[in-house]
């Protein structure tokens, strides 16, 4: 089935050029992988891959990457000084490019964060117009777009998990607009995404992060707002 556009997929957002695909795409990225990761990271690793490997410094790619982590939105100014900015907060970062990578987009960002103790890996895909898809999230596949309130549950592969989990949010009013599911192995540690069009209670985060069959919750609401 081919992919629905919207207008705003046509016009593309609000941003600093000169591409949507190589900027807003970019900006949104990395926003969604440091709110994956949950905070600033201390360091970064940046890996562009096929047509952005080829472009990335030209189109300005790598000012907004950087923009993304340090938290700027696609129509902020600073995108431009991005790097030197991330210079005077003491954000270490490298880039890496990766041009023949056939089995991946076109436009493909890989991003290994860290802070602390944490580190992150998400890989990530600029569709054009500034809609991009989070393809994986630590190895799991993820397929989602950032448009919508994300929760990200890795859990043990338990009997009845999903279901449990869906009537959970449905008893607090979450109407769930897509759900994907990937696991290492049978009976070995899974990852859903659920992607709803409203926010989740505290309350319930906190429920949900206390069953036992429950490794890590990751909640990122629309990163637009």
């Amino acid at each position: 089935m081919a992919e629905k556009s919207s207008v705003f997929d046509m016009i593309g957002p609000i941003m600093i050029g000169p591409s949507s695909s190589h900027t807003a795409g970019v900006v949104r990225i990395a926003r969604t992988a440091l709110k994956l990761l949950g905070d600033r990271p201390d360091e970064a690793e940046i890996v562009f891959y096929n047509s952005f490997a080829r472009t990335y410094e030209g189109h300005g790619s790598d000012r907004a990457i950087i923009a993304g982590l340090l938290d700027f939105k696609t129509d902020d100014k600073r995108i431009k000084d991005a790097l030197d900015i991330a210079a005077r907060e003491n954000l270490v970062y490298k880039f890496k490019s990766i041009g023949n990578a056939s089995a991946l987009h076109p436009n493909t960002i890989r991003l290994t964060l860290k802070k602390g103790n944490k580190e992150i890996e998400v890989l990530g895909e600029s569709k054009g117009g500034g809609v991009i898809n989070i393809a994986e999230v630590n190895g799991f596949k993820a397929d989602f777009t950032a448009n919508l309130h994300t929760l990200i549950i890795t859990a043990g592969d338990v009997k009845g998990s999903i279901a449990f989990i869906a009537d959970v949010l449905a008893h607090d009013d979450c109407n769930i607009a897509t759900m994907s599911v990937s696991r290492k192995g049978k009976n070995d540690v899974a990852c859903l995404v659920i992607e709803m069009d409203s926010g989740i209670k505290t309350v319930t985060l906190e429920y949900l992060r206390s069953l036992s069959w429950v490794k890590e919750i990751i909640y990122i609401p629309d990163i637009d707002r």
